[in-house]
């Protein structure tokens, strides 16, 4: 999840460049089905396929073929893809990120990450000097618009309308703030790969310089028109995270562009998609605004139950108010589920309640892991359980989670089991801006979760990632 501000800065890029290379490739295999022994199924079953071949050569589909990736955990409570940038391509690991609209990657031999989880020198880097197809955007070019505001490039020099023919002027430079930390560079156009998939003139963010964030750069899968969903023109996407438990192992889930939303074994349940009311705006327009809530994926999030036990929530937190506060975002960037206090509390409450008796609250853990509540395990107990978390949204959909995506173990001498929800420390009225529920990438393993941008829609269903 990212907020977004744009100044002009200057930036040193003529820097000294070295060449890297790798190259990815996915086999592809085709199952072969026996013919049943049976004459007469057999007769059926071509009748059926003949149907089934006519009506697609009548009326052919329109549907991209799909393209799959792996999806990797990792310690910094992200999940990362693998893209190739130019020609040749160049691999650079990045973050999967539902929340943030341009994907940006580290640039130039002589880019800085201060106070990021990886060192800098071990962050995968891309060179554009190696690269026969990188082309900086320049001010006149309309993808410029797509990060500043018509007002902020009416001062480039050689831009203006009078002689808008002789704009030399490359497109101002960036910078984005995310929740974690910011970054900044220029912004160009490049062959991107992933996986099977070859783009070209693909606008990408080249930063040289990131304070606070994990490392690698951010694949943005956000609602926006610089977003990688928007420039590949996707009818979906969807993922499946692997359990945490496999974090820096290289064990992955999956990512899949343009597959078949409702596939797969086992029923999805839908939820409508909506959006923000605030009106959708140029980046350059989104800094603590309330304009960049428009590039999150809203959900109607009904109610919470905990041990069959409604909460009791605000409804102002469960709907977005014209202000564009309150509300509820599928977020793949965000670890732990977010709530704001007025709907944290009551549910924090209903679980210290349900548990009461059973076992007893651990302090000290809460202080040290910043997450509450906390219980203690005693050693005589093998066997404990706590009341059920289930999210009821919008269309009927449920989001029953298995204890291990809301409850962590902690420790190994005396452990405890804290709630993996956080919510800034505060009085418990709704007065935060943004959404009031942030639902992050903890509480989706081993969720199979579809985008379905076409028929503007989120799907579910429990499933092995693994």
């Amino acid at each position: 999840m990212a907020q977004f501000y744009y100044y002009q800065f200057l930036l040193f890029l003529l820097l000294p460049l070295v060449a890297g290379e790798n190259e990815i490739s996915i086999p592809l295999r085709r199952a072969r089905l026996p013919l049943p022994l049976d004459p007469f199924n057999r007769l059926s079953g071509m009748a059926s396929a003949s149907l089934l071949r006519a009506q697609l050569l009548k009326k052919p589909a329109t549907t991209s073929p799909s393209t799959r990736a792996a999806l990797y955990p990792h310690s910094y409570g992200g999940y990362s893809i693998n893209i190739s940038f130019g020609t040749p391509p160049q691999e650079i690991p990045l973050v999967f990120d539902t929340g943030s609209q341009l994907t940006w990657i580290p640039c130039t031999t002589k880019y800085i990450c201060q106070n990021c989880s990886s060192q800098a020198n071990s962050i995968p880097t891309f060179f554009p000097k190696e690269s026969s197809t990188s082309k900086l955007i320049g001010c006149k070019n309309t993808k410029c618009g797509w990060i500043h505001s018509p007002e902020f490039l009416s001062r480039c020099r050689n831009c203006l309308p009078s002689n808008s023919s002789d704009c030399s002027q490359i497109c101002p430079p960036y910078l984005l703030v995310y929740g974690s930390g910011s970054t900044a560079g220029l912004l160009f156009s490049e062959t991107l790969q992933f996986s099977t998939l070859t783009v070209t003139d693909f606008v990408v963010g080249c930063s040289v310089f990131s304070d606070g964030m994990p490392g690698g750069g951010i694949a943005g899968f956000g609602r926006g028109v610089s977003s990688l969903p928007d420039q590949l023109r996707l009818k979906s996407f969807s993922y499946c995270l692997i359990s945490r438990k496999f974090d820096d192992e290289g064990e992955s889930g999956s990512l899949v562009l343009n597959g078949v939303p409702d596939s797969g074994n086992g029923e999805v349940s839908f939820t409508p998609l909506l959006k923000n009311p605030i009106p959708a705006a140029t980046a350059a327009d989104a800094t603590y605004g309330a304009e960049a809530f428009s590039v999150y994926y809203y959900v109607g999030l009904r109610r919470i139950t905990v041990g069959g036990k409604k909460v009791k929530i605000p409804h102002k937190a469960l709907v977005p108010g014209f202000d564009g506060n309150g509300g509820t975002i599928v977020d793949s960037g965000t670890t732990f589920t977010f709530m704001e206090p007025a709907v944290f509390e009551p549910l924090a409450a209903a679980f210290v309640g349900q548990v009461a008796g059973k076992l007893n609250r651990s302090g000290q853990v809460e202080v040290l892991t910043g997450l509450r509540p906390c219980f203690e395990i005693p050693d005589s107990e093998s066997n404990y359980s706590f009341p059920d978390l289930v999210f009821h949204f919008k269309g009927g959909a449920e989001m029953r989670l298995p204890l291990e995506n809301y409850f962590a173990i902690v420790g190994t001498f005396r452990p405890a089991i804290c709630l993996t929800i956080v919510s800034p420390n505060g009085a418990a009225g709704l007065g935060g801006e943004g959404p009031a529920i942030i639902l992050g990438s903890f509480q989706q393993q081993n969720y199979y979760v579809v985008y379905d941008l076409e028929r503007e829609r989120l799907g579910f269903r429990r499933q092995s990632c693994s």
